[in-house]
Protein backbone atom coordinates (compact mmCIF):
# COMPACT_ATOMS: atom_id res chain seq x y z
CA UNK A 1 0.00 0.00 0.00
CA UNK A 2 1.41 3.41 -0.86
CA UNK A 3 1.88 5.98 2.15
CA UNK A 4 0.91 10.03 1.30
CA UNK A 5 5.04 10.65 0.46
CA UNK A 6 4.60 7.93 -1.90
CA UNK A 7 1.70 8.71 -3.89
CA UNK A 8 3.09 12.52 -3.44
CA UNK A 9 6.46 10.76 -5.22
CA UNK A 10 4.25 9.66 -7.94
CA UNK A 11 2.14 12.72 -8.25
CA UNK A 12 5.74 14.52 -8.65
CA UNK A 13 6.69 12.33 -11.70
CA UNK A 14 3.03 12.83 -12.93
CA UNK A 15 3.51 16.59 -13.29
CA UNK A 16 6.98 16.68 -14.11
CA UNK A 17 6.66 14.28 -17.06
CA UNK A 18 3.75 16.12 -18.31
CA UNK A 19 4.84 18.65 -18.42
CA UNK A 20 8.35 17.89 -19.89
CA UNK A 21 6.92 16.47 -23.12
CA UNK A 22 4.35 19.17 -23.16
CA UNK A 23 6.98 21.69 -23.57
CA UNK A 24 9.11 19.30 -25.94
CA UNK A 25 6.28 18.47 -28.44
CA UNK A 26 4.84 22.15 -28.39
CA UNK A 27 7.88 23.99 -28.46
CA UNK A 28 8.74 21.77 -31.75
CA UNK A 29 5.36 22.57 -33.27
CA UNK A 30 6.05 26.07 -32.35
CA UNK A 31 9.59 26.38 -33.58
CA UNK A 32 8.47 24.94 -37.16
CA UNK A 33 5.65 27.29 -37.19
CA UNK A 34 7.72 30.11 -36.58
CA UNK A 35 10.56 29.27 -38.78
CA UNK A 36 9.29 27.16 -41.62
CA UNK A 37 11.80 24.76 -43.60
CA UNK A 38 14.46 26.41 -41.18
CA UNK A 39 15.42 23.06 -39.01
CA UNK A 40 18.08 24.78 -37.37
CA UNK A 41 15.92 27.58 -35.76
CA UNK A 42 13.19 25.32 -34.65
CA UNK A 43 15.76 23.20 -33.13
CA UNK A 44 17.61 26.04 -31.11
CA UNK A 45 13.90 26.98 -29.44
CA UNK A 46 13.36 23.25 -28.79
CA UNK A 47 16.35 22.69 -27.17
CA UNK A 48 16.66 26.11 -25.16
CA UNK A 49 13.16 25.09 -23.91
CA UNK A 50 13.45 21.42 -22.72
CA UNK A 51 16.77 22.99 -20.73
CA UNK A 52 14.77 25.33 -19.25
CA UNK A 53 11.87 23.25 -18.17
CA UNK A 54 13.95 20.57 -16.76
CA UNK A 55 16.28 23.06 -14.72
CA UNK A 56 12.33 24.26 -13.50
CA UNK A 57 10.95 21.02 -13.01
CA UNK A 58 13.92 19.54 -11.35
CA UNK A 59 14.20 22.34 -9.02
CA UNK A 60 10.57 22.02 -7.43
CA UNK A 61 10.04 18.51 -7.80
CA UNK A 62 13.53 16.65 -6.90
CA UNK A 63 13.01 16.92 -3.49
CA UNK A 64 9.60 15.06 -3.98
CA UNK A 65 10.40 12.40 -6.09
CA UNK A 66 13.98 12.78 -6.90
CA UNK A 67 12.89 14.43 -10.35
CA UNK A 68 13.20 11.07 -12.55
CA UNK A 69 10.84 12.09 -15.42
CA UNK A 70 12.89 9.08 -17.54
CA UNK A 71 12.84 5.39 -16.93
CA UNK A 72 16.40 4.96 -17.83
CA UNK A 73 17.12 7.32 -14.52
CA UNK A 74 14.62 5.20 -12.87
CA UNK A 75 15.93 1.68 -13.71
CA UNK A 76 19.79 2.86 -12.49
CA UNK A 77 18.68 3.68 -9.44
CA UNK A 78 17.18 0.69 -9.09
CA UNK A 79 20.24 -1.09 -9.98
CA UNK A 80 21.61 0.79 -7.20
CA UNK A 81 19.63 -0.28 -4.52
CA UNK A 82 18.46 3.72 -3.86
CA UNK A 83 15.06 3.02 -5.08
CA UNK A 84 12.66 0.22 -4.12
CA UNK A 85 11.78 -2.00 -7.37
CA UNK A 86 7.96 -1.70 -6.69
CA UNK A 87 8.63 2.02 -6.57
CA UNK A 88 10.32 1.79 -9.38
CA UNK A 89 7.96 -0.02 -11.72
CA UNK A 90 5.34 2.51 -10.39
CA UNK A 91 7.01 5.42 -11.74
CA UNK A 92 8.29 3.89 -14.95
CA UNK A 93 4.11 3.71 -15.34
CA UNK A 94 3.58 6.90 -14.33
CA UNK A 95 6.07 8.25 -16.58
CA UNK A 96 4.95 6.56 -19.66
CA UNK A 97 1.57 7.62 -19.35
CA UNK A 98 2.03 11.17 -18.53
CA UNK A 99 4.41 11.84 -21.35
CA UNK A 100 2.28 10.38 -23.59
CA UNK A 101 -0.26 12.99 -21.83
CA UNK A 102 2.08 15.17 -22.22
CA UNK A 103 2.23 14.97 -25.95
CA UNK A 104 -1.30 15.18 -26.19
CA UNK A 105 -1.59 18.22 -24.59
CA UNK A 106 0.40 20.19 -26.98
CA UNK A 107 -1.62 19.03 -29.44
CA UNK A 108 -4.66 20.71 -27.94
CA UNK A 109 -3.36 23.78 -27.43
CA UNK A 110 -2.07 23.93 -31.30
CA UNK A 111 -5.33 22.78 -32.33
CA UNK A 112 -3.80 19.46 -33.48
CA UNK A 113 -5.18 15.85 -34.00
CA UNK A 114 -4.48 14.55 -29.73
CA UNK A 115 -3.22 11.24 -31.49
CA UNK A 116 -0.53 10.97 -34.42
CA UNK A 117 1.49 8.29 -35.91
CA UNK A 118 4.96 10.19 -36.90
CA UNK A 119 6.41 9.90 -40.00
CA UNK A 120 9.89 11.50 -39.01
CA UNK A 121 12.54 8.65 -39.76
CA UNK A 122 14.93 8.29 -36.90
CA UNK A 123 17.32 5.10 -37.44
CA UNK A 124 20.84 3.39 -38.54
CA UNK A 125 23.91 2.56 -36.30
CA UNK A 126 24.98 6.72 -36.39
CA UNK A 127 21.32 7.33 -34.73
CA UNK A 128 21.55 4.81 -32.07
CA UNK A 129 24.94 5.46 -31.30
CA UNK A 130 23.58 8.99 -30.59
CA UNK A 131 21.18 7.78 -28.35
CA UNK A 132 23.74 5.43 -26.55
CA UNK A 133 26.18 8.61 -26.05
CA UNK A 134 23.33 10.77 -25.53
CA UNK A 135 21.63 8.73 -22.30
CA UNK A 136 25.29 8.12 -21.19
CA UNK A 137 26.30 11.73 -20.96
CA UNK A 138 22.93 12.02 -18.92
CA UNK A 139 23.23 9.52 -16.31
CA UNK A 140 26.89 9.62 -15.65
CA UNK A 141 25.93 13.99 -14.97
CA UNK A 142 23.13 12.81 -12.82
CA UNK A 143 24.96 10.03 -10.84
CA UNK A 144 28.09 12.56 -10.27
CA UNK A 145 25.98 16.02 -9.12
CA UNK A 146 24.32 13.80 -6.90
CA UNK A 147 27.22 12.63 -5.41
CA UNK A 148 29.30 15.59 -5.70
CA UNK A 149 27.43 18.55 -6.54
CA UNK A 150 23.78 17.97 -5.09
CA UNK A 151 22.37 21.49 -5.04
CA UNK A 152 23.75 21.93 -8.75
CA UNK A 153 21.81 18.70 -10.31
CA UNK A 154 19.33 21.32 -11.75
CA UNK A 155 21.47 22.87 -14.31
CA UNK A 156 23.80 20.49 -14.61
CA UNK A 157 20.72 17.85 -16.15
CA UNK A 158 19.43 21.06 -18.26
CA UNK A 159 22.83 21.98 -19.46
CA UNK A 160 23.38 18.58 -20.86
CA UNK A 161 20.55 18.01 -22.15
CA UNK A 162 20.73 21.36 -24.15
CA UNK A 163 24.35 20.05 -25.00
CA UNK A 164 22.84 16.93 -26.61
CA UNK A 165 20.38 18.33 -28.72
CA UNK A 166 23.47 19.34 -30.35
CA UNK A 167 26.45 17.35 -30.42
CA UNK A 168 24.53 14.34 -31.17
CA UNK A 169 23.71 12.58 -34.13
CA UNK A 170 20.04 11.50 -33.01
CA UNK A 171 19.17 15.17 -30.92
CA UNK A 172 19.48 13.50 -27.19
CA UNK A 173 16.08 12.16 -26.59
CA UNK A 174 18.10 10.03 -23.54
CA UNK A 175 14.85 9.08 -22.45
CA UNK A 176 12.14 5.71 -23.17
CA UNK A 177 9.00 7.68 -21.99
CA UNK A 178 9.76 10.92 -24.08
CA UNK A 179 10.92 8.32 -27.19
CA UNK A 180 7.33 6.70 -27.03
CA UNK A 181 5.35 9.96 -26.70
CA UNK A 182 7.27 11.02 -29.25
CA UNK A 183 5.92 8.67 -31.94
CA UNK A 184 2.60 10.28 -31.54
CA UNK A 185 3.18 13.23 -32.27
CA UNK A 186 3.69 13.77 -36.55
CA UNK A 187 5.46 16.93 -36.20
CA UNK A 188 9.40 18.15 -35.60
CA UNK A 189 10.05 16.36 -32.84
CA UNK A 190 8.45 12.97 -33.64
CA UNK A 191 10.11 9.59 -34.05
CA UNK A 192 8.29 7.22 -36.34
CA UNK A 193 6.64 3.97 -34.57
CA UNK A 194 9.03 1.57 -35.96
CA UNK A 195 12.24 3.03 -34.86
CA UNK A 196 10.80 3.72 -30.77
CA UNK A 197 13.06 0.32 -30.11
CA UNK A 198 16.02 0.84 -31.81
CA UNK A 199 16.28 3.97 -29.75
CA UNK A 200 14.81 2.51 -26.46
CA UNK A 201 17.65 -0.27 -26.38
CA UNK A 202 20.24 2.06 -27.40
CA UNK A 203 18.87 4.40 -24.52
CA UNK A 204 19.27 1.57 -22.07
CA UNK A 205 22.68 0.59 -23.29
CA UNK A 206 23.67 4.03 -22.46
CA UNK A 207 22.27 3.89 -19.26
CA UNK A 208 23.73 0.79 -17.71
CA UNK A 209 27.25 1.81 -19.06
CA UNK A 210 26.84 5.02 -17.31
CA UNK A 211 26.58 2.86 -14.01
CA UNK A 212 29.28 0.99 -14.49
CA UNK A 213 31.54 3.96 -15.23
CA UNK A 214 30.13 5.58 -12.38
CA UNK A 215 30.58 2.73 -9.89
CA UNK A 216 34.14 2.49 -11.19
CA UNK A 217 35.31 6.57 -10.81
CA UNK A 218 33.45 7.27 -7.53
CA UNK A 219 33.10 3.85 -5.29
CA UNK A 220 35.65 4.94 -3.26
CA UNK A 221 35.39 8.46 -3.22
CA UNK A 222 33.83 10.52 -0.77
CA UNK A 223 31.26 13.18 -1.53
CA UNK A 224 32.35 16.29 -1.15
CA UNK A 225 31.33 19.04 1.43
CA UNK A 226 29.06 21.24 0.36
Amino acid sequence: MLTKKGLRALGAEAVGTFLLLATVVGSGIMGEQLSPGNAAVALLGNSIATGAILYVLISYLGPVSGAHFNPAVTLVFCLRRELPLAQGAAYIAIQVLFAVLGAMAAHAMFDMDLIQSSLHQRSGGGQWLGEVIATFSLLITILGAVRFRPLEVAPMVAMVIVAGYWFTSSTSFANPAVTLARSFTNTFSGIRPDDVAGFVLAQLAGALLAALVAHWLWSDEKPLAQ
